[in-house]
């Protein structure tokens, strides 16, 4: 079943944060307002329109290739967070300690957003989803940080549920409290729609 393409609800942006140096590991920092440019985030370590292929492109080139950076930001959803702990019987995960530029509640399984998904804020500023943003065990190692040796599950416990990444359509600013819609592509099914 091809569902609309703009979904009936809306999502609330509950938290922001960036990091301005890549030193110093995943960990960001809380912020009030995020400036969003077509490189991404003002101010982030991951904003630019073009970045390094990795392993997560080794299939198409080799690694260190300039590519453009669909992978400018990451966002994460408190219910999926909530998931990941329980499995891992720890009492929380901290947005930060998985490089979070995002925290945004009301979109039900935010991870199993389709690629091309946009979600658009009241200045304008919208955000393309780029694809899911899979769990990986340099994430656990912080998870382990915090929670011991319990954290080593983050792999396992994340999966589908570790957010998306995706880039900036429009430029503008967003803000904590901030209502976002969510547009669906054309001929996608998302079940939450």
């Amino acid at each position: 079943m091809a569902l609309q393409r703009k979904a009936a609800f809306q999502g609330k942006v509950e938290q922001l944060y960036a990091r301005p140096s890549r030193d110093g590991g995943f960990e960001k920092a809380p912020l009030g307002k995020l400036n969003l440019l077509f490189s991404g985030p003002e101010g982030d370590c991951h904003a630019g329109l073009t970045r390094l292929s990795d392993s997560r492109t080794l299939l198409l080139y080799p690694r260190q290739t300039p590519i453009r950076n669909v992978r400018q930001l990451t966002l994460l959803a408190p219910d999926e967070l909530k998931d990941i702990a329980d499995t891992l019987g720890v009492s929380h995960i901290d947005p930060t300690w998985l490089g979070a530029n995002m925290l945004i509640s009301g979109i039900a399984d935010l991870t199993l957003l389709p690629p091309s998904t946009r979600l658009q804020f009241p200045s304008g500023a919208t955000l393309v989803v780029d694809m899911e943003n899979a769990p990986c065990s340099q994430v656990a190692k912080v998870v382990v940080d915090h929670h011991g040796k319990a954290g080593w599950g983050f792999v396992n416990a994340a999966t589908n549920k570790r957010g998306v990444t995706g880039w900036v359509e429009r430029e503008g600013e967003v803000k904590i409290g901030d209502a976002l819609t969510l547009t669906l592509p054309p001929n996608r099914i998302y079940a939450h729609a």
